[in-house]
């Protein structure tokens, strides 16, 4: 297949699908033969800076309006997918120490976890089953999934903000940082009043 014909269907397969493709996926459409990666690669410049851009999350190719322009087309409508601050805390070890057992998830948090909380996350396709750990017992371990990714705009896990970016956004709390301070030795940071 010619390298514009490439191009073209694997644009128009990607329009098409209703969820992100692998290479794989294409090569199953487009064909063995034809240079999936020379036509993503034309696609992602093609599309550089214009309202739809081509993006890879995860091993998977979609389409995704510009981030900038988002404003654009958000509407006053409810979020369905609120999370409880239980959710919000399992979904973030998850993606952090992947792949994990619900007793790791349990003695990381400090409290147990109810079977909901887990039960709530797979149904928005955040986290799945990855296996069994080769313990007593072998407990069922979890791990993100490809619409995490695609969902939080990362490319891989790699993105995910470290204690640095945390800590710069001011997303920790100052129990954390102190407890930082101490086992890396140094003293913590006191705040300052207006009564000092």
């Amino acid at each position: 297949m010619p390298p514009d014909e490439t191009m073209r269907a694997v644009e128009a397969v990607l329009f098409a699908a209703e969820a992100p493709l692998t290479l794989g996926d294409l090569r199953a459409y487009v064909g063995e033969e034809a240079d999936i990666a020379a036509a993503l690669s034309a696609l992602t410049e093609h599309y550089a800076g214009r309202g739809i851009e081509l993006v890879e999350r995860g091993g998977r190719w979609h389409f995704q309006t510009a981030p900038d322009l988002a404003n654009f087309l958000r509407r006053d409508r409810e979020d369905s997918r609120k999370l409880s601050r239980a959710g919000i805390e399992t979904l973030a070890i998850i993606a952090y120490h992947e792949p994990v057992t619900r007793a790791e998830i349990e003695a990381i948090r400090g409290v147990q976890i109810s079977k909901g909380t887990l039960d709530v996350l797979m149904e928005a396709g955040w986290i799945r089953p990855a296996g069994r750990r080769e313990v007593p017992g072998r407990p069922l371990m979890y791990a993100t999934t490809p619409e995490f990714l695609t969902h939080f705009g990362l490319a891989s896990r790699r993105d995910l903000p470290g204690i640095d970016d945390l800590r710069a956004a001011g997303l920790l709390d100052p129990v954390d940082l102190a407890f930082e301070a101490a086992l890396s030795g140094e003293e913590p940071v006191e705040s300052v009043t207006e009564d000092d």
